[in-house]
């Protein structure tokens, strides 16, 4: 627990130093305050901005930070060092995907905060984001530890991310990937969102997000017999 505990300070102080890490927490929340405070069209769903952009959050900002992250210190050899000093890859993990989580969540608050949830529902959407962003860690785990560096983190997140961050909104405007898209935790993970107020949690909810979590823990495992942390 020390080495976890020392782990998620570290992150922590370093993300105030990476600007580009720390903009992928705060973009999102606020384009979504914007927007729902300043677009309003007729017809537009309750909150629309709020599951649109929530969504999109946690198909982003989870995912490409962990891989990101790992990347950069395996590239740096920050591991290597880490790895010597007693720390166990069990370690590093729990506390950098901690501190994300963490974050990530405060994000989550904001979009609770700006779509207006109250009571039950807002414990229930913190709930669903909560799922969403575990699901996007491990995903951005198994690319960081695939990765041998930066370049090859980033161009395998960008099309990784561009799936999961985007076919939910695609899937509003096209029957076709919206039949694609129910297949993928971040689709359902949207319409969980969209029914926050009036919760009906199915069978394909619950069988596609564990279905999208378990072929990432898999991955994950095989990244890392294939390439480690270090």
């Amino acid at each position: 627990m020390t080495n976890i505990l020392a782990i998620l300070k570290k992150q922590m102080k370093d993300t105030f130093k990476n600007k580009e890490i720390l903009i992928q927490f705060i973009l999102f929340p606020v384009i979504a305050i914007i927007m729902e405070n300043a677009i309003n069209i007729e017809g537009m769903p309750e909150r629309f901005f709020v599951t649109l952009f929530a969504t999109m959050y946690i198909g982003m900002a989870p995912l490409t930070s962990m891989a990101a992250i790992i990347a950069e210190e395996k590239e740096k050899n920050t591991l290597r060092v880490l790895m010597l000093s007693n720390v166990k890859p069990a370690e590093y993990l729990m506390g950098t995907g901690s501190y994300i989580w963490l974050i990530c969540m405060l994000g989550a608050v904001v979009f609770a905060v700006t779509g207006k949830y109250e009571g039950k529902a807002f414990w229930v959407f913190l709930a669903i984001m909560a799922v969403g962003i575990l699901a996007s860690l491990l995903i951005g785990a198994m690319v960081g530890t695939f990765s041998r560096n930066q370049m090859m983190a980033t161009s395998i997140t960008v099309p990784v991310m561009m799936v999961f961050a985007f076919l939910p909104m695609l899937s509003m405007f096209n029957e076709t990937i919206a039949k694609v898209a129910k297949f993928t935790y971040s689709q359902q993970i949207s319409l969980l969102i969209s029914q926050v107020e009036n919760l009906k949690l199915e069978s394909m909810n619950v069988v596609v997000i564990a279905f999208n979590v378990i072929v990432a823990a898999v991955l994950f495992g095989y990244a890392y017999k294939r390439s480690g942390l270090a």
